[in-house]
Formats: structure tokens, C-alpha cells, sequence
């Protein structure tokens, strides 16, 4: 395809990507696997046809800033400063935890002292890309652990800066190490601030004029340019371009126009999202693997399970529950895009050997590979855990309860999860003088809870002994609202073993959810975006005339179709 260049290239990606993810989804699989295994099937390491890996690699990287940046749309700087604390201090502890681990594993392969640190530094990078969005297709980038997420790729994005300033140390070609990383961190430092007094005194009056413009495409233009004006910035004040992005991406979220952001950008970043991980594949050489098996699989075991390992205990410590901090674990149990950077930069002080470069590149592809497929079975590998004797007392975070005297429990509503529903509901029940208790297990809620005077009990809602604390023999209704598939279906479960009386409601987060649930014993599956179109159809049929009456008969047939309701609602 060299007459037709980087079009040429494209074209085989996007066919090669179709198949791939088409096949993983008939084995049920993450598309991610089926991307990844499309790049090693058209990669120069294996025979037929293949891409350009440079080229394909540059418009990855744009499928890196535009993920980033739509992610930073949707969070505000108050959702993610909540958990600045245990975020910093749980990304800088494994980082340099899995940085001393992987020197010493190193140095047990037979790698040089200078050779075995810089492996440490590529096992003690994450990959950002693959973390996030294996917590976007699971619905948990929302959830405490997917904030955990993201926060910890910042931190780590932010520590590259120190390890990228230590390579030529180890190559003997340093000065002065401290002045050398403050410069660094100095620089950093000025051109984000340039960046957020532009992002917050011009940005905003210039989107009101491209927005009265009415020109959608100047619109898009205009995004795009500030999402990828502002990675690149971030580029050359040696932070990385994700990094730079999701900043722009909290300065849009900061305004009016953060919806129209998302449905302008979302189309473009799925296209090039999928061209990175596509990329991600050609970089795997098999060879590689087989050349170097120990020094490969060791590398990669370490970063998979020592992360996992690492991060889940920080999280603990700071009071989230095993089920809260393990999914963000999974999904940062992986080497990342920096990984690259470093080894590169290594190759070129001359401390890694070409040989050596392609075996810890090969072990952070593999890295990569494995994490979705982990992520699969966190949630089965956690329930066993549980059930070991000598595991249950450790992975089992206590609880606590915060019930004011006058409260008394009868006759009330459960809440699991003080998500944006839960606090609707509680609001609604608030407003009348009903009785209610929260169930949260997120301890930044906890605090907010506890200043508020609101009752709640502080656990994991799933553990029969919480639901008892929050009295459910005597509660009428449990309201489960948390977006964790596998928290709902367990909270259900239990709620109805406790109490088989008990009318409980939960949150359906995937297509046919309806069904298991209610096979668990749920009253009522409420799926948002089968509500949001209830409203419409509402709306839509008593504009054509229908009268109150049939329409919501319409509605309760529809329910019963869909989600197998066969009664009504009761007041």
C-alpha cells in the first residue's frame, strides 16, 4: 500500500479492526482483544498484509488525546477533587513500589544495575488508554473506582517527567539530578498555568461567538483545535499529550458547553480509540516472546499482579472496600504508551540493547493484552477471596453505621449508593417526612454524610451484615442505585434472602439485566435509557392528542413487554 500511504494503511486498520472486534463480541470478549489481536494479524511480525506502524501510530496518538479529553468533559474539577488525597498518595506509592520491584526483578534476570532500573520504570507506568476504557465498556467509569482511575493515570503521567530526566542520569550524563527534575517540573508547571488562565479567561468568550455562529463544523474545528493545541503543549513541557488533553477537556466541562461537546467529539475519538489499539497489536512481535520467555512473562507478571496487589491495599488503607478499589486495580494492572518513551529514550543513551528494548516491549504489549481479559474475572476472583477463611477479614471493609437518636428505623427506604439517583430519591422521601437510610461504601461520601446529619451506614451493602445494621426486616423498600453490575445483582440477592417481603428497586445497567434481575427477585428494573424514552413517548403521544389514560396504559403494556412487569405501579 506505499502508493497510497497512510489512506492505504488506514484502510487495512479499519477492515482488519470490524473483524476483529466483530469476532470478539460473537466469544463475548472485550472489544479491546479483538483490536489488539486485528494489529497482530496485519503487524510487520506476521505474514499478509500490513500497515505502516509509524503511520498508523501517529493518528493513534490522536485517538490517545481525544479519549482524554472527552474524559475530562465529563468530570468536573469537584467530582475528582474528592479524591486528590488518596489518589496522589496511592499513584506515587506504586509507582515506586513497582519501580523497586521491577529493578530487583531485574537484577535476579541477570540485567545490569542501569538496565535492571530502567526496567523498573517501564513496569511502574500504566497504561492510561487501556484503564479507561475497559472502565467505559464496564459503565464503572462514573463509580468511585473508575475516579480512582483516572486520577492515578494523572499521577503517574506527572511522574513520567522525573523518570524521563533520570535516564541520562543513568547513562552518566547528568549534572545535577534535583536541578535538572525542578527545571522540568518548573516548566510544566508555567506552561499549564499558561494553558489554564487561556483555558478560563479566552476560551470561553471565543466558544460563545463559534457557538452563535451556528456553524456545527466550525464548532467541532474549534474543539478539536483546543483539545489538540493543549496535548501538544503538554508534549513539550515533557508531560504527556493525555495529560494535556483531559486539562482541556475539564476546562469545556467547566462550561455551558459540555454536552454539545461530547456529542460532537464522541463519533471521532471511537474511530481513532480504535486505530491506537490497533496499533498497540503491530507493535507485538511473537518472536520476542520466544527469544526471552522469562525475562518477558517475568516483566509482565510482576506489572499485572504487583499493581493489582499494590493499588488494592493503598485504596484499603483509605477506607474503600475491596469491591470499590479492585476494578480500578484490574485496569491499571498493565504497562502503558510511556512505557515506549522510556525504553526508546534508554535505546538511545545506550543502556538498553535493541534485543533487550524489544523483550520489555514485548512484555508491556503483553501486559496490555492480558489486563481486559483479567478484568473479566475480577469480579468471580473477589467473591472467592471472600470466602476464604483467611482472606474474608482482610478484603472485608468494616462498616459503620451514623444514625441520628431520633431516627428510628421502620417502615423505611434503603438507599444503596449515594449516586445522583440516590440523591433524588433521598430528596423525594426528605420532602415528605419519610423515613430513609443510605448505604454507601465510599469514604469522601462518608464524610459529606456525616456533616449533612443524614443517616447512613458506611459498608458494602452486598455483606448481610450491613443490610441487618440498616434494619431491612423492617424496611418497605430497597432502592438499589449503584452502577457496578455485579454490586446490583448481589445487593438484590441479599436484600431478598434477608427479607422476602421486601419490595426492592435496582438500577439496570446492561440490555437484558432486566431478566436476571428479576429472577433475583427485583420489583422493579429501572434501565435510564429505556425511562428516557418512556418520557418521550409520553410527551410525543399527548401531543398527538391521547389522553393521560392511554397513554400511561400504553406505557404499563410496554413495561410489561420489555421489562416484564405485570402489574402496575402502586402510590
Amino acid at each position: 500500500m506505499e502508493e497510497l500511504g497512510l489512506v492505504g494503511d488506514l484502510a487495512i486498520v479499519a477492515a482488519a479492526a470490524v473483524v476483529g472486534g466483530a469476532v470478539a463480541r460473537l466469544l463475548k470478549l472485550p472489544t479491546v482483544i479483538g483490536y489488539l489481536a486485528a494489529g497482530i494479524a496485519i503487524g510487520p511480525h506476521t505474514p499478509g498484509p500490513s500497515g505502516d506502524i509509524d503511520d498508523v501510530q501517529t493518528v493513534a496518538d490522536l485517538g490517545v488525546a481525544l479519549l482524554m479529553f472527552t474524559l475530562g468533559v465529563r468530570f468536573s474539577l469537584g467530582e475528582l477533587r474528592e479524591y486528590r488525597g488518596m489518589s496522589l498518595v496511592a499513584g506515587v506509592l506504586v509507582t515506586i513500589g513497582m519501580l523497586g520491584l521491577g529493578t530487583l526483578l531485574g537484577v535476579a534476570l541477570g540485567l545490569t544495575t542501569e538496565q535492571a532500573i530502567v526496567a523498573g520504570m517501564v513496569v511502574c507506568i500504566s497504561s492510561s488508554m487501556i484503564a479507561i476504557r475497559v472502565m467505559e465498556d464496564s459503565g464503572l467509569i462514573g463509580a468511585p473506582g473508575g475516579r480512582i482511575t483516572i486520577v492515578v493515570s494523572l499521577v503517574q503521567d506527572m511522574l513520567v517527567v522525573v523518570l524521563l530526566v533520570l535516564i541520562p542520569v543513568l547513562a552518566g550524563e547528568g549534572d545535577d539530578l534535583v536541578a535538572e527534575i525542578g527545571l522540568a517540573f518548573l516548566k510544566a508547571g508555567a506552561l499549564l498555568a499558561g494553558i489554564w488562565v487561556i483555558g478560563t479567561v479566552v476560551i470561553p468568550p471565543l466558544m460563545v461567538r463559534i457557538a452563535a455562529s451556528r456553524s456545527r463544523e466550525l464548532f467541532l474545528l474549534s474543539i478539536v483545535a483546543l483539545a489538540l493545541g493543549t496535548a501538544s503543549l503538554s508534549f513539550t513541557a515533557g508531560l504527556s499529550l493525555a495529560f494535556g488533553a483531559f486539562l482541556a477537556g475539564i476546562i469545556i466541562s467547566e462550561s455551558e458547553y459540555a454536552h454539545r461537546t461530547l456529542v460532537e467529539v464522541l463519533p471521532l475519538r471511537e474511530v481513532f480509540a480504535v486505530v491506537f489499539f490497533v496499533a498497540m497489536g503491530m507493535l507485538i512481535n511473537p518472536d520476542s516472546i520466544a527469544e526471552e520467555p522469562f525475562l518477558v512473562f517475568g516483566i509482565a507478571g510482576l506489572a499485572v499482579v504487583g499493581k493489582i496487589v499494590l493499588l488494592t491495599a493503598s485504596g484499603m488503607l483509605f477506607g474503600f472496600s475491596a469491591r470499590t478499589v479492585l476494578p480500578a486495580a484490574v485496569a491499571l494492572g498493565n504497562m502503558g504508551e510511556f512505557s515506549f518513551v522510556l525504553a526508546s529514550q534508554a535505546v538511545e543513551e545506550g543502556i538498553l540493547t535493541a534485543e533487550l528494548n524489544e523483550a520489555l516491549l514485548a512484555s508491556v504489549l503483553l501486559s496490555i493484552a492480558v489486563s481486559p481479559l483479567l478484568f473479566l474475572g475480577h469480579e468471580r476472583a473477589l467473591a472467592y477471596a471472600q470466602a476464604l477463611p483467611g482472606l474474608r477479614l482482610v478484603l472485608q471493609s468494616p462498616a459503620a453505621a451514623a444514625i441520628p437518636d431520633e431516627t428510628r428505623l421502620v417502615n423505611h427506604a434503603i438507599i444503596v449508593g449515594y449516586t445522583q439517583a440516590g440523591r433524588e430519591v433521598a430528596a423525594a422521601l426528605e420532602g415528605r417526612g419519610f423515613r430513609y437510610v443510605i448505604i454507601d461504601d465510599d469514604p469522601m461520601v462518608q464524610r459529606r454524610l456525616k456533616s449533612q446529619g443524614v443517616p447512613a451506614i458506611f459498608g458494602d451493602a452486598s455483606v448481610p451484615a450491613v443490610l441487618e445494621m440498616a434494619a431491612i426486616e423492617r424496611a418497605r423498600v430497597c432502592v438499589v442505585t449503584v452502577v457496578d453490575p455485579a454490586q446490583v445483582e448481589s445487593v438484590a440477592a441479599t436484600a431478598r434472602t434477608l427479607n422476602r417481603r421486601l419490595d426492592v428497586v435496582a438500577r439496570g445497567l446492561k440490555e437484558d439485566s432486566h431478566v436476571r434481575l428479576r429472577e433475583l427477585g427485583v420489583s422493579r428494573v429501572v434501565q435510564s435509557e429505556f425511562e428516557v424514552g418512556m418520557q418521550f413517548v409520553r410527551h410525543t403521544l399527548q401531543r398527538f392528542g391521547l389522553t393521560s389514560q392511554e397513554v400511561q396504559a400504553l406505557l404499563l403494556r410496554m413495561r410489561r413487554d420489555r421489562l416484564g412487569e405485570a402489574e402496575p405501579d402502586r402510590p
